[in-house]
């Protein structure tokens, strides 16, 4: 549940399938899915001063859990129609018949006093479509249901649904019910109550035969275990991880190489994933992943991972889309992307507003259709192009100079060659890169020009 402070009484306490086609033609197709391979991202969308600000179901997919592709432009798939006719924190779970269920709090945008004793509900098959949308009453408490999760509980025969709410105790607890169908629940109960206020759990379960929980303490993330599934038999056990203010622990297992990642959201800045990484999950101690190997979804908030099968991944992109746009990101400044603000092209770190300064459409290039020029999002009619080796963004006059001043043949990327690099097209010997954060075309040659000039075209 991003971004919301603790209750003051109780602080003490507590595209298209031709953005597809076009994307191919361009070199950038979204890497294609090994059978079991892939996974889906939900989440809601929020940015620094509510320019992307969206509280409706939003979905990613990913072929290795690091690096996502925004579907259906980065626009909610389903929005709910009860409630406050907004949702954040949504959740994935893929049922014992195969199907899904999303779950999330009950709550547009961030007024942390409404209190809803609801969840939202949706059914899908294949998360192409969703139906029966309901909300699921879980407690008569005078408090919230804020981020709920659901898990299989074999013992039980019956799904779990935890979430965060304040008990009697006073502070916010780790709740459970157990249900069936989603459709009604048992009376609710305290799932995980270690003395302190605790929010935003997720389960790994069945590990090792060994259930792993993890949850929001003192702006860290802090690991808790138990070898049953009962309420109050999990005990803390972790080192505590946290990059600034960090909650909205993802536990996921990459099905290729076995590794577990765990992401945190900051909302310090505003709306940053973080990962770390573990051989398992047993230690208890986690190592930051380099930020060049995972970018999130644009403006994502409060994500959940399922793992999905090649199928359902080929099948989310061919109805939802990959985005018809991307973003261009720095490598040795990772957490900086492409934009242009005031018209002069820079390098800034994610998140900002507006956000659409670094959206950018990759077209042929305007002087030679082999390279690519790159177009605004927000001023279509404008263009990045070189004017005294300085990059800016202009208007496209249709002269032959300013044709070749905006036009870059991508090459294999100069400091990695699994990224890209951008050489001017009428400057040969000069690439894209930036200098204290501004962009300009030069020669490369030091190692540090040669990262300068190196860029992911991410989305």
């Amino acid at each position: 549940m991003n971004d919301r402070p603790l209750q003051p009484s109780r602080r003490a306490a507590l595209g298209t399938m031709a953005g597809l086609t076009a994307a191919f033609a361009l070199g950038t197709p979204p890497a294609r899915a090994a059978a079991g391979s892939a996974y889906v991202m939900a989440y809601f969308t929020e940015s620094p001063n509510g320019d992307g600000a969206d509280y409706g179901l939003h979905l990613a997919v990913s072929t290795d859990s690091l690096q996502w592709t925004p579907l259906n432009q980065n626009q909610p798939v389903v929005t709910p129609s009860g409630g406050t006719g907004g949702l954040r924190d949504p959740f994935v779970l893929r049922r014992q018949d195969g199907t899904f269920v999303v779950l999330a709090t009950d709550l547009k945008g961030t007024d942390w006093s409404l209190q809803s004793q609801y969840v939202h509900v949706w059914d899908s098959a294949d998360l192409r479509s969703f139906s029966g949308y309901r909300r699921l009453k879980l407690h008569d408490l005078a408090t919230h249901s804020w981020a709920p999760e659901a898990y299989w509980d074999a013992g039980r025969g019956q799904y779990g649904i935890i979430y965060s709410a304040v008990n009697s105790s006073g502070h916010n607890v780790i709740m459970v019910n157990y249900t069936s169908d989603f459709v009604t629940a048992s009376a609710a109960q305290v799932f995980f109550d270690p003395g302190y206020d605790v929010i935003d759990g997720d389960l790994a379960v069945g590990v090792d035969g060994v259930n792993y929980l993890y949850f929001k303490k003192d702006q860290t993330l802090v690991g808790a275990r138990s070898t049953s599934l009962a309420p109050g038999s999990f005990t803390v056990f972790s080192t505590p991880v946290a990059h600034g203010g960090t909650e909205a622990p993802i536990l996921i297992r990459s099905q290729a190489t076995g590794t577990w990642f765990l992401w945190g959201d900051t909302y310090t800045p505003n709306g940053v994933f973080y990962a770390w990484q573990s051989a398992g999950l047993a230690s208890g101690t986690w190592t930051a992943v380099d930020q060049r190997l995972y970018t999130q979804p644009l403006n994502s908030k409060h994500a959940s991972i399922q793992p999905i099968t090649a199928t359902e991944y080929t099948g989310l992109l061919a109805t939802w889309g990959a985005p018809a746009w991307n973003r261009l990101k720095s490598y040795n400044h990772p957490a900086r992307y492409v934009r242009h603000a005031d018209f002069v092209g820079r390098i800034d770190e994610y998140p900002f507003d507006p956000y659409a300064d670094a959206q950018w459409t990759l077209v042929p290039g305007l002087a030679d259709a082999s390279g690519v020029s790159f177009r605004s999002v927000n001023y279509p009619t404008r263009y990045l192009r070189h004017s005294d080796y300085r990059m800016a963004l202009a208007v496209n006059d249709g002269t032959t100079t300013f044709a070749q001043d905006a036009t870059f043949h991508r090459t294999a990327g100069l400091a990695d060659p699994s990224w890209s690099s951008f050489r001017s097209h009428n400057h040969p010997d000069r690439h894209l890169r930036h200098a204290d954060h501004v962009l300009r075309i030069d020669p490369i040659s030091t190692s540090t020009d040669k990262a300068d000039a190196t860029f992911s075209v991410c989305s």
